[in-house]
């Protein structure tokens, strides 16, 4: 197809998902630098690509939107752009993307169902939710326009905000040793035990490690890690709710060591570079794992069970013959625990940290 001189990339799900679409950015800006390149995405996830160098303007919607204004929206988006794809295999992904491009493409589940998003778009690329890791899913639509696939997750701060972050670690601008944790996923059925976080900081202040927790400006957040931090040693540093996302990974960069569950903080400091522990239960972590710093290779840097290292990241999968069973905890919803993480021996964990530990000094 000819350079596009304007593209929309349509990505409403959530913070995770729209980090692991920056690939797609980067190839587009790399095949076209000319290409004015906007994000479509809920509301809430705004900050991933705020400040992206490959991305012009983001666009927001809300997660549900009132219908009036939402037929204002779409008729807005008619044939504003050159080019627009979809990495969601939705409905309403799938609408803005069709009707936003004069040509456009996006991921389409198999099956009858959705013969009607495959009308509307101008290219379906067929969505594989089990084997194919949601990075490599989306670079699809680069092969599928012709454009050659740039894997690196880009994550960038401004000095404001290494400024901000050296004021609130230890050391200030050069701080002590400290292994960041993220003891609070969104969503419970993610969540280990508070007695492994525990655990785990008493283990590092040992071994002369500070603990630094990071967290989102989400109450229940906040209010959970500080919970969390009054139970771990002394030094313990609690960020949960005082930096911006940018902010946080500037803090994930300079740490020796990461450590946490299925969400996008773990996503970061994988694609930082920073030796990172990632513990999964339910989710497919052939989907869903970290992608590692520099990985270039082929559909999934991941099997679907068992514990497993790639490049800087060290996977660590909840126990249970059931895992991963791919559902919303186990009673089935987000609300609900997990009992493969639950029970997952800090034993296990801190086996994981020694190796990524060692990985750090060499």
């Amino acid at each position: 197809m000819p350079p596009p001189a304007s593209v929309l990339v349509v990505v409403t799900r959530r913070l995770g998902d729209v980090l692991l679409a920056t690939p797609l950015f980067r190839s587009i800006k790399a095949a076209w630098p000319q290409a004015a390149v906007d994000a479509l995405l809920f509301a809430g996830t705004r900050e991933v690509v705020g400040s992206h160098p490959d991305v012009r303007r983001v666009l927001t919607v809300p997660e549900r939107p009132g219908w009036i204004e939402h037929a204002a929206f779409i008729f807005r988006l008619i044939h504003r752009y050159d080019l627009a794809l979809s990495c969601v295999a939705g409905d309403r992904p799938t609408l803005y993307a069709g009707l936003a491009g004069r040509h456009s493409v996006g991921l389409v589940r198999p099956g009858n169902r959705v013969r009607w998003q495959q009308w509307l778009l101008s290219q379906a690329v067929e969505f594989d939710d089990l084997r194919t890791h949601t990075v490599a899913m989306n670079l699809a639509l680069a092969d599928a326009i012709g454009i050659a696939p740039h894997p690196e997750i880009r994550i960038r701060w401004t000095t404001e905000d290494a400024a901000h972050v050296a004021s609130l670690l230890p050391g200030g601008e050069h701080p002590s040793r400290y292994a960041a944790l993220h003891v609070h996923p969104k969503f419970n059925y993610k969540m280990w035990h508070v007695e492994g976080w525990v655990g785990l900081a008493q283990w590092l202040h040992e071994r002369g490690i500070a603990s630094v927790l990071t967290g989102g400006s989400e109450p229940g957040e906040v209010e959970f890690a500080t919970a969390v931090a009054a139970q771990m040693p002394p030094g313990t540093i609690n960020l949960a709710g005082r930096t911006s996302l940018a902010q946080a990974a500037c803090a994930i960069a300079g740490a020796r060591l990461f450590v946490g569950p299925d969400t996008v903080t773990t996503h970061m400091a994988a694609a930082l570079g920073v030796p990172t522990v990632a513990l999964y239960g339910p989710s497919n972590p052939v989907k869903w794992a970290p992608w590692p710093h520099r990985f270039d290779g082929a559909s999934s840097p991941w099997r679907m069970v068992g514990a497993q290292t790639m490049g800087n990241v060290e996977l660590v999968q909840g126990v249970g013959a059931c895992v991963p069973c791919m559902r919303e905890g186990c009673d089935q919803h987000v609300a609900s625990f997990s009992d493969c993480l639950r029970q997952l021996p800090l034993s296990t964990v801190i086996s994981a940290v020694e190796r990524a530990l060692a990985r750090s000094t060499t």
